[in-house]
């Protein structure tokens, strides 16, 4: 059996090796590895991100505000139904400010799970993070491709200290 393809005659197989060495990159939801070379329909994907949160985001704006009448038709009183809308108002900040972060730096894992109820009640400042962020990048686009390039790097030292410069060998007599 011949290693040519049938249609025009070229081998199957690359020239290359069949799996690349070095670090490879983290994927992002939503975008996978689209976000390292801006390929494959990043911007659409992009764009969709954006507006997938804002609109989701508005739709539980619309939620919120039917619980709210809700509670002003169960006549509850000022206080409780003060004490809800600020509890949703900071619960939003905190989850906005804990997302954006999460965009930069590597989010410790135990105070995510600690934090997890107050994102669960602050997840429209989730989404409004979510939408600031995919209008200039896919959102962690920035960490991710920090620890990439710096992954690459030291790829790139290890081997070209294990291989060295040939030249330079001393030759064995």
């Amino acid at each position: 059996m011949s290693a040519a393809n049938g249609t025009n005659g070229t081998p199957d197989t690359p020239a290359g090796p069949a799996t690349p060495t070095g670090p490879r990159p983290e994927p992002l939801r939503f975008f996978g590895t689209t976000w390292v070379a801006h390929d494959h329909g990043y911007a659409a994907r992009r764009a969709g991100v954006a507006a997938g949160s804002l609109a989701l985001a508005a739709a539980s704006c619309f939620v919120l505000r039917i619980a709210y009448e809700g509670l002003q038709i169960a006549d509850i009183g000022g206080f409780v139904t003060a004490l809800m809308v600020l509890m949703f108002a900071v619960c939003s900040a905190l989850a906005f400010r804990h997302t954006w972060s999460a965009f930069t730096t590597r989010p410790d894992p135990d105070r995510q799970a600690s934090l997890r109820g107050l994102l669960a009640i602050g997840f429209i400042g989730s989404l409004l993070a979510y939408f600031l962020r995919s209008l200039t990048e896919a959102p962690g686009e920035a960490l991710h491709r920090a620890e990439y390039d710096r992954a690459r790097e030291l790829h790139e030292q290890r081997t070209t200290r294990r291989t060295g410069n040939p030249a330079k060998k001393r030759r064995r007599s």
